[in-house]
């Protein structure tokens, strides 16, 4: 209990003391949440951004290939400009027959970046130890 009340900020605190007791809740935070999974904690560099520090933790980037993220996409801009067809003659009553075209020029990039993501997973699937360099 003694060592709870030591870290509780109280009114006469300065401000490096409320970060060092803040500081503290925080690593035994992390220290906690570390130990309900297996996977570790990963490693924290500090960066330096005017008077900010930020914390940046060094994890690799998930391996996605996009596919199925431009799939949707297309299908959902597909649905909308199904959908605008019927209402053209209002659309060009109001000088918004732009919805429609984007609607189409939506559908029409997401099917490029179907094809070009298709092609990214397959070539990476001939090369399993490539890494993407930064």
């Amino acid at each position: 209990m003694s060592d709870e009340s030591e870290w509780a900020v109280r009114d006469g605190d300065g401000p490096e003391t409320i970060e060092r007791k803040l500081g503290h809740r925080e690593r035994a935070r992390l220290e906690r949440s570390a130990r309900r999974h297996e996977l570790g904690r990963p490693e924290v560099t500090e960066l330096e951004i005017g008077r900010t520090t930020h914390k940046v933790a060094q994890v690799e980037p998930m391996d996605l290939d996009g596919v199925r993220t431009m799939t949707v996409g297309t299908i959902l801009w597909g649905v909308v400009a199904v959908a605008l067809v019927p209402f053209l003659g209002t659309l060009q009553d109001d000088g918004r027959t732009w919805w429609l075209w984007t609607a189409l020029a939506g559908f029409g990039l997401g099917l490029i970046g179907i094809e070009y993501c298709r092609l990214r997973r397959n070539a990476l699937r001939h090369q399993p130890g490539r890494r993407r360099s930064e």
